[in-house]
């Protein structure tokens, strides 16, 4: 190139060069990058959230289902149950009562043993739910879409000190509370995490629960789900601020929509369920041995005569739910179904029901937070503080919806 070009002169050959070079072309967006923009687009996103959501509960609920009463019920009712009840030697003595339950049951749920209901809710009610929560989180991970939901709901969990990944666990308790316990891994602090497992150990019914509410009280269940979340986001405001630690903002990439790659789904899902069968497992079966040792040490009539003027003066509910409450450290829906059967009130027994919800998480959960906290560094820490906060929220909540009642003249 020559040097006695002036400025102008170069720029044209350059242009010269460039027009001989060069080749334009138009190019149009992938299906892909379209729904990518789409998906965060406030307007179009948020009903494309609500029905992925729906989608999430609804696919969660069918596996669960599918194979709990497809497969698990059949195998643990007409095959595992008789054959211990037949083969386990010292029927009537404790140690028959602690590990294998009722002689006369006839199926697993109600047999109450460590290795007929323990195993039954461990391996044939919670790890199908779990297996279908740890496959919706990977497909969603793989498939980009979790960073789209998580910035769509941001604002709504923001005022209490969360963030947009919260809504992941809080749909997955509405089927399970254990996998949305598992779930708040997603979050980023300890705080939130700390926030995250207690609220949903404390507010959202599983769906078990909502199942055996909705067949046997279907015209309370309403009232009792509004009052269960307005406690959800209130009692998180106020941990919210009394909590020491962090709430950091979302921040977060947002990447491209992809089809999820198999080997990632199957090694993801792998190493998550061995890790549930390992820890959580266990505890499921020692909260059911415990239980039964109560059974057996008396402690739970001594309990209900202990706690009779604590419920009927302060939550309004007569001493006969102390049974309920204590299968509820078992399955809640065992527990809604025995208050069922009690002679109470209406109001007694949206109470009592409400109580079931609030007061103490299942052994399942119970074993999760035990879990996730241990994951965290801090098990002793994790776990006192949350029933610390199940405690103080039970006689609040609880006793405010009771004076409710008496405001309306229905306790």
């Amino acid at each position: 190139m020559s040097t006695d070009l002036d400025p102008a002169e170069r720029w044209e050959l350059v242009d010269a060069i460039v027009d001989e070079t060069v080749a334009y072309d138009e190019t149009r967006e992938s299906l892909p990058e379209v729904l990518g923009k789409l998906t965060v687009d406030p307007w179009i996103g948020l009903p494309f959230a609500v029905t992925v959501l729906y989608g999430i509960w609804a696919f969660f609920g069918a596996v669960a289902g599918f194979f709990t009463d497809g497969y698990f019920v059949p195998i643990f009712d007409e095959y595992w149950l008789p054959f211990l009840q037949d083969a386990f030697p010292w029927e009537g003595s404790w140690l028959y009562f602690i590990l294998v339950g009722d002689p006369a049951a006839t199926n697993s749920f109600e047999a109450f043993g460590m290795f007929t209901s323990g195993l039954f809710v461990a391996v044939g009610v919670v790890l199908p739910a779990v297996f279908a929560l740890y496959f919706i989180i990977v497909i969603l991970e793989d498939s980009g879409y979790m960073a789209r939901l998580a910035v769509l709901l941001d604002t709504l969990f923001h005022r209490i000190g969360l963030h947009g990944y919260s809504i992941v666990p809080m749909v997955l308790s509405f089927g399970c509370n254990v996998p949305g316990v598992a779930a708040t891994r997603n979050l980023e602090s300890e705080k939130q995490r700390f926030m995250m497992m207690t609220l949903l150990s404390v507010f959202i019914p599983c769906g078990a629960q909502l199942g055996i509410m909705l067949a046997l009280i279907p015209q309370y269940t309403g009232y009792i789900l509004v009052y269960l979340l307005v406690g959800f986001f209130v009692v998180g405001a106020v941990l919210n601020r009394i909590l020491p630690g962090s709430s950091p903002e979302l921040i977060t990439d947002i990447p491209p929509l992809r089809e999820p790659k198999l080997p990632n789904v199957t090694t993801k899902l792998w190493l998550r369920l061995r890790g549930f069968l390992t820890t959580a497992v266990p505890f499921v079966l020692l909260g059911v041995g415990l239980i039964n040792v109560l059974y057996l040490g008396g402690a739970i009539e001594w309990l209900a005569t202990s706690l009779e003027p604590v419920l009927t003066g302060w939550f309004g509910v007569p001493k006969e739910t102390v049974p309920a409450l204590i299968a509820g450290f078992l399955r809640k829906d065992l527990a809604v179904a025995q208050l069922t059967g009690v002679g109470m009130t209406p109001f007694q027994l949206v109470m009592s029901v409400v109580m079931v919800s609030i007061y103490f998480p299942c052994v399942a959960t119970f074993a999760m937070l035990l879990k996730e906290g241990r994951a965290s560094g801090g098990m002793a820490r994790t776990l006192g503080g949350a029933i610390a906060v199940l405690g103080v929220t039970l006689f609040v909540w609880g006793g405010l919806l009771h004076l409710i009642g008496k405001l309306l003249g229905v306790a």
